[in-house]
């Protein structure tokens, strides 16, 4: 018998989890701790793919002996494989269901992993990133969307912000991880652990996640109706504003991951363990400021206010950012930038929950084609800010400044000009702006 926790005695979730009536009648689906962690998991899958990695950049650059930008573009096939696969996967889930395309993604995963790691040239190993990427897409996308089946309203936007704990630390703990590989053996080594990481992950999901989304939730259709369905969500106005503003601020956050192990080993000199250790604690304050954002501004402060305020954060630390490393301030040492660095990333904690939450809001009844397009404009814009932090060669941080001032601005200017959270009504329970739309659970022009 399954409790009512909304799991059965061996930790699944089940399709008939208990519903919660709350102020406003917004039915709420709880999971267990169990359930969290694998979500947490699923969520991980993409910084443990690119930040293990991260330290080794240099080595890989010696090693096969081709251009930094050209090592960098096995990030950004990574980071483009992540993104159009969601394309794929997420309409796959809303019409087979969570658990069986979940499962195929990341046996491919595993395997694109494995060759990964026995690359003897640039030009394979960025083809297996691709096919990396397009596996491990699963993951993202379907855990997204399976936070969407089980809840609803402020309770998914504190649920966002747990998975941000768990899935928090993969940051923080794989640069570290993948620096002290480093010094046991070279940057195949980070390829093995992540096979093994991903056998894990697999076997976890196979006994414990179970299906969430019911028979009669699902959309029969093939890939027309996926790809009508996706247009209707990109003529909302509102839905897009979100999309477009979260996948912006991530440009901003993946121009760091891809500059910083130049940035922080080249130009400053750090070691990769330094390296490891300051990125890590970026990472903490990331995950810190997401805490704060889902335990005590949610349901006392809008969720507009509060991700218009990271916006504005992030603008100033790229600004600062900028003035420092064009020179402005004469020379500076690592101390100053790294800090610039922190705000930058900590205040991505109140920016990346709130644009996922407000966007799946409105669309309770295509959770795997929203996931999808937030995933993949997410993903692409990333991918297209990772090599123009390398523009300018490695001896200049100017360019990865320039990236994420020029991405939060346009954040915040989508935000503003599309989602105008100033016209819409507000639930007086939440100050969560609400339309027809989000209540109805179809998407509103």
């Amino acid at each position: 018998m399954p409790e009512r926790g909304g799991q059965d005695t061996q930790g699944h979730i089940s399709t008939r989890a208990a519903t919660e009536a709350v102020p406003g009648g917004v039915a709420v689906r709880r999971t267990g701790l169990l359930v969290t962690l694998v979500l947490g998991g699923l969520s991980a899958l993409p910084p443990l793919s690119m930040d293990m990695y991260l330290p080794a950049l240099p080595e890989v650059t010696e090693e096969l002996r081709s251009p930094a930008a050209t090592v960098q573009l096995t990030l950004t096939a990574c980071l483009a494989g992540m993104a159009l696969g969601q394309l794929v996967v997420g309409p796959m889930s809303d019409k087979w269901g969570r658990r069986r395309p979940l499962l195929i993604g990341m046996v491919v995963y595993v395997v694109a992993t494995a060759v990964c790691a026995f690359a003897p040239d640039v030009q394979l190993l960025v083809a297996f990133r691709l096919l990396q990427g397009l596996a491990g897409a699963a993951g993202i996308v379907i855990a997204r969307a399976v936070v969407r089946d089980l809840y609803d309203g402020v309770e998914m936007a504190r649920f966002f912000s747990t998975l941000m704990l768990i899935s928090g630390v993969a940051p923080v703990v794989a640069p570290l991880i993948g620096g002290q590989v480093l010094r046991l053996t070279d940057w195949r080594g980070v390829f093995a652990v992540l096979t093994v990481i991903g056998v894990l992950l697999t076997a976890v999901v196979w006994k414990w996640l179970h299906e969430t989304l019911p028979v009669d939730r699902r959309h029969p259709g093939g890939v027309g109706e996926a790809l009508r369905t996706m247009g209707g969500l990109l003529r909302d106005r509102v839905f897009t504003g979100y999309m477009l503003a979260g996948g912006l601020a991530f440009a901003a956050l993946f121009a760091y991951i891809s500059a910083s192990p130049y940035v922080v080993q080249e130009i400053y000199g750090a070691s990769p363990q330094t390296f490891s250790l300051l990125f890590g604690l970026n990472s903490v304050g990331l995950v810190a400021v997401g805490q704060i954002n889902g335990k005590l501004l949610i349901g006392r402060v809008s969720l507009d206010k509060a991700l218009g305020f990271g916006l504005v954060v992030i603008i100033l630390a790229a600004t600062a950012l900028l003035l420092m490393t064009s020179g402005v301030f004469g020379h500076v040492g690592l101390a100053p930038v790294a800090a610039g660095l922190f705000v930058l990333m900590s205040a991505m904690g109140l920016a990346m929950p709130n644009t996922n939450a407000q966007a799946l809001m409105r669309t309770p009844n295509a959770a795997g084609s929203a996931s999808a397009l937030l995933g993949t404009s997410s993903f692409l814009i990333g991918a297209i800010a990772s090599p123009l932090v390398g523009i300018a060669g490695e001896a200049t941080a100017v360019p990865m400044a320039v990236v994420q001032l020029a991405s939060a601005v346009a954040a915040l200017l989508c935000f503003l000009l599309l989602c105008r959270p100033w016209q819409r009504k507000t639930d007086p329970l939440t100050s969560d702006p609400l339309t027809s739309a989000s209540l109805a659970g179809a998407p509103q022009k």
